[in-house]
Order: C-alpha cells, then structure tokens, then sequence
C-alpha cells in the first residue's frame, strides 16, 4: 500500500499504532510531543539540555525492521547502583548520537538507520517547551510528569512558550498525507500538547488527507478519570478551537476485565458525543490480554478500512 500515514501523538498509544500500521504503508511518519519532562527522559533533559527522548525510543523500536538483538539492546535499562539506574540503553543511544549528529533531528535519522526502521519519526516542534495545566481549583501546575498529581482536574493545558514553531518536515508530511491520524494516547499529555503548537493544527487543517481521532480504550488517573468520549472531543475542541476530524474511532468491546485495583475503566460511547456532528465509527479495537490498550493489528486494520471508504469489518 503506497498511503502517505502520519500519526500524531507520543507514548505507548503511538507506538501501538505505529506497531500495526508498519506493515501496511511504506511512508509512514509519526509526530511525537516534546512534552516529557519525567522518569529517564526528564533526568537527561534537565542534565543534558536535550529534547526527551524516551517517546522517540518507543517509536524507533516499534518501527525497528532491525535484528532482535539490536532491538534488544535499545530496550535494556540499566538497574539500581549503576550509576545509570533508570535509563535505558536506547535513550542514551539517541542523546549520544545528538552529540556526534550535531542535533536532535539527525540523531532520530541516524538511530533510524541503525535500527532499519520503517518510517520516519519526527519531533512537533524542537523548542523546549514546559507542558503546564490549569487545574478546576485555579491552581496551575508546571510539567507534564505532575500534570496527573496536581490533586484536582485539568481544566486546560498550555505550553510556555505558547509560540514554539512546529518542525518544518513535520509540517511537510502533514501537509502531504492521505491520512493523518492523532491519538491514541494520553489527552493532555501525549495529544494535546502536539496540537497546542499552532503550526502543527494549521497544517492538519490545511491538509487534504483523511482525519482521523482515534479515542482511548480506558481512563487515565489523573487525567481522564471518568471522562467519556464526548469528554475527549470537548476538550479538544476548547483547546484547538474546533475539532479536525472526518472520522472519531472508537473502542466498542468493553467485556475483556479491567481489574478495579488498576484504577481505570472503559471510555463509553455516550449520545452526546453525537453532538460534534463527526462520524463516529465503532469497531472491537480492544488488546483482549492488556484491555486498557488497543490491539495494534485490529486498529490498523480500522483505519485501513476508513482510508479506503470502507466501514472497519473488526470482529
């Protein structure tokens, strides 16, 4: 299939569908938030000064055409008393190659080579910017890793700067693709965040390529807790000023067990989702042995389906 695909987001959600989509398109490019400031990635942001590189690690090794054992070597952490204790190899990989490239971007395009990934993976924007919420009790809090924790709801999310220019491949893509699809992933701090860059949304609208949002399977604490799909395109459309897509993708299997220890349930289909006047598309697009995420095979497959006029057959 020669469909020009760009997916949008960061996270376990993208490197899901970039994992299903791989096999089915030969130009296929992801546009990954710069938002992290947490775990490993944060660490070597604020050591380093480099742009987090962890959502990028995910994305190159679900692209990886690569040996298992080189894939191997990019997912090894190191333990406790290492001195490295939290990082991965891959990671570190990406910073490494950022010195010897002279910058970020040919990091990304020599780690690619490296590991024979399919696809092109590049970053929203290359300025450093500060993922920040506006809490319901008027609190803000600042970076993405304490945006789950602030101790109330999110009521908006905002970048400082709130001018970062979207990196200009990324525009190109957008502006070139058949279908351009944004999520899954987490709302505020994997979705949001690439659609806060204005470049980015501009692009998306001005692109004559297929819209797609795919919505989560489940909640996330802290950020999405009880939230139905109506929820995620409200708040959508009051971040970006209105929605940008042809079609909404939704999960329509909620029999596989969510434990109620994991704090999490289902995203329903509610009647005012309706209200946007998109077209909902329903499919069973659940991981049955993980069911807080998609299966990767079977959302592929969904929007394969949309991409060539067809209703997802999933079963």
């Amino acid at each position: 299939m020669g469909s020009k695909i760009v997916a949008i987001g960061g996270g376990t959600g993208l490197s899901t569908l970039l994992r299903g989509l791989k096999t089915h398109t030969t130009t296929l490019t992801a546009v990954v938030t710069v938002a992290d400031d947490g775990g490993s990635s944060g660490r070597l942001r604020r050591e380093l000064g480099v742009l987090p590189p962890g959502d990028f690690r995910q994305c190159l090794l679900a692209l990886a055409e690569a040996e298992p054992l080189m894939s191997q070597l990019f997912e090894y952490r190191f333990g406790e008393g290492s001195g490295l204790d939290g990082h991965s190899f891959g990671t570190l990989c990406i910073v490494a190659m950022s010195g010897i490239t002279g910058s970020f971007e040919s990091a990304l395009r020599e780690s690619s080579r490296v590991l024979a990934v399919r696809g092109r993976i590049l970053p929203s924007t290359l300025r450093n910017v500060i993922l920040c919420a506006e809490l319901v009790d008027d609190s803000v809090v600042y970076g993405e890793s304490r945006l789950p924790h602030g101790g109330a709801a999110i009521k908006r999310v905002f970048l400082q700067p709130d001018d970062a220019p979207a990196y200009p491949a990324a525009i190109q893509a957008l502006l070139e693709a058949d279908a351009i699809v944004i999520g899954p992933g987490s709302l505020y701090t994997s979705i949001l965040p690439n659609l806060l860059v204005r470049d980015i949304v501009h692009a998306i609208q001005a692109s004559g390529g297929l819209k797609i949002y795919v919505c989560n399977v489940a909640s996330q604490p802290g950020e999405t807790d009880s939230y139905k799909l109506s929820d995620y395109l409200t708040a959508i459309h009051a971040h970006v000023g209105s929605l940008l897509f042809d079609h909404i993708l939704a999960n329509n299997n909620f029999s596989p067990h969510i434990p109620p220890e994991w704090g999490v349930t289902y995203v329903p289909i509610d009647p005012d989702a309706a209200k946007h006047q998109i077209p909902i598309v329903e499919a069973d697009l659940v991981d049955k042995q993980r069911p807080t995420r998609h299966d990767p095979a079977r959302l592929a497959q969904a929007i394969l389906d949309l991409l060539s006029g067809a209703r997802p057959t999933i079963r």
